[in-house]
């Protein structure tokens, strides 16, 4: 497949500057490129991972799993909307309006607490582009809302006074939706195609998608369930094995995709003007069209501002790869001290809103938000947060909470985040967890014996990831053989402290108990900087 993917003949994309630095290579983009400092120095971002699977405020992936006989989904579809041969996303998204959404006032809030870049979602694997899209139809102006998106956030984003970053998910849309060509392996309704199946441009006269093409949106019949499945066990492990691997090729016989995917890109990318491309994919998405697509966003954003500011990221990266864009993390750990940018991204429910977590009151608390962030940052990376939107364009009471609590940290304690550097060693304790994408719900609890490093402007900050129970700080990296000696200690957002250095470690009295989450103390003299 790689090889098939390479032999496609591609188009070089203008632009305005006729001595473009780089080329569509890994090698090229490593030759020029660094982590700009206004990324190192943010760490934490708030991402809108907002569009029409959101109405239905049931969880992940919707309009793949709704296609999926027996799935709790399916399920909810049925009762909530109707068979799936009858009414399928495209009907999902005819309901997406948007009705209170204020761009300004949530960029607003979150900046207030904490956020230094926001990072909206411009299209997922349901192939729906959130922006002014010339190059696909299905899109929030022509469709759903009505109303440009991603240039709402990028504007209230501006106006705040912070980076913007979109992210595009859209090149798995081939393969990833092909469940909804699908049918029912059993029951009443037994062998009957779903919609994308028997949909075509005709079907929308005198509807509100008229003069779209259903296929544009659901990526045409690539990997088609055979006739025949007899059970709900047989058909979904036909599909986990065929549409449901994670593919970065470009599909097999349809390179129009992938072209398509590449003018969608660009375009989003010179219309909004990003600081940010995040890409929910192994490397660069579709082969050759993703190194295009990210040559052709440096060039442009090194021709637009002077200078190179642009970020991209991938995830599960190679070493060369790591240096030619950042490494993103989805809901993980390093387990090190890296000595390249990254970026973990995580959230506080599922990644498309699901009102059962707010009934249930089970988001991630601010507490362990903040202990990932300070654990993220000790090890040289960013924390991107999603905080669920609902489809009206709103986020639910327990989430805002959580935010202010977060933000509330942030503003006693940001001086040890925003800023600052990684110290020779990202810290010490008990608790470690295990370097990977997709294992944060394995990961251990923090304790007040786990602690992280971080410096800025001369000072040491000793990030402690959970309030000591008798107020007394260990801290064995600070030893007076190891260290030097110490001069001053201060609670951040407090005052100094009592101390005693020995040979082996620095031993801090009367640390608030009641400090709510990570205590953060401050570190002067001797070697700590």
């Amino acid at each position: 497949m790689a090889g098939a993917a390479a032999a496609v003949a591609l188009q070089p994309i203008r632009t305005r500057n006729e001595h473009a630095r780089f080329a569509p290579s890994w090698e090229s983009l490593a030759g020029g490129w660094t982590a700009p400092d206004w990324f190192r120095d943010a760490k934490f971002g708030i991402w809108a991972h907002w569009g029409p699977q959101c109405v239905p405020e049931a969880g992940d992936w919707y309009a793949r799993l709704m296609y999926l006989q027996g799935h709790p989904l399916y399920e909810h579809h049925r009762a909530h909307y109707g068979h799936p041969a009858d009414t399928g996303f495209v009907d999902v998204i005819g309901r997406w309006k948007a009705e209170v959404w204020d761009p300004d006032a949530l960029v607003a809030f979150y900046k207030e607490n904490g956020a230094r870049y926001f990072v909206a979602l411009a299209n997922h694997h349901d192939n729906f582009d959130c922006y002014a899209s010339s190059h696909h139809g299905w899109n929030s102006l022509r469709v759903g809302p009505r109303r440009d998106v991603i240039g709402g956030w990028a504007r209230a984003a501006r106006r705040a006074g912070l980076r913007f970053g979109v992210s595009n998910h859209s090149a798995h849309a081939w393969h990833w939706y092909q469940t909804a060509y699908g049918y029912d392996p059993v029951g009443p309704r037994k062998g009957e195609r779903y919609d994308a199946f028997r949909l075509r441009p005709a079907d929308g006269r005198g509807r509100w998608w008229q003069g779209l093409d259903p296929q544009d949106l659901y990526g045409g019949p690539a990997m088609v369930a055979p006739d025949g499945i007899g059970s709900v066990a047989a058909m979904n492990a036909w599909h986990d094995a065929h549409d449901g691997q994670w593919l970065e090729t470009v599909p097999p016989g349809h390179a129009a995709f992938a072209a398509r995917w590449l003018a969608r890109c660009t375009d989003l990318t010179d219309r909004y003007d990003p600081d940010l491309l995040y890409f929910d994919d192994t490397g660069l998405p579709l082969g050759p069209y993703g190194l295009q697509a990210t040559a052709h966003f440096y060039n442009r954003n090194l021709a637009r501002r002077g200078r190179l500011e642009a970020v991209v990221t991938g995830k599960q990266l190679t070493g060369p790869q790591r240096g030619a864009i950042v490494e993103d993390v989805e809901r993980g750990f390093s387990d090190r001290l890296r000595a390249e940018a990254w970026q973990t991204d995580t959230c506080l429910g599922d990644w498309h809103y699901n009102r059962a977590r707010f009934e249930r009151h089970d988001y991630v608390p601010a507490r362990t938000v903040i202990q990932r962030l300070a654990d993220t940052v000790a090890k040289n990376g960013n924390l991107l947060l999603s905080v669920p939107v609902r489809g009206d364009g709103t986020i639910d009471a327990d989430e805002r909470r959580i935010v202010a609590d977060i933000g509330a940290w942030l503003r006693r304690n940001g001086e040890a985040i925003y800023g600052s550097r990684p110290w020779r060693r990202f810290g010490e304790g008990p608790t470690n967890p295990a370097a990977g994408m997709m294992n944060e719900g394995a990961a251990k609890p923090f304790t007040s014996a786990d602690i992280r490093f971080t410096t800025r402007a001369g000072a040491l900050y000793a990030i402690v990831l959970d309030t000591p129970p008798d107020g007394r700080v260990r801290i064995a990296s600070l030893g007076r053989d190891e260290a030097g000696p110490v001069e001053r200690v201060e609670l951040v957002g407090g005052g100094p402290l009592a101390f005693r250095q020995e040979p082996v470690a620095l031993v801090v009295e009367g640390v608030d108990a009641a400090t709510a989450g990570a205590v953060v103390l401050k570190v002067q003299g001797g070697t700590v900087n």
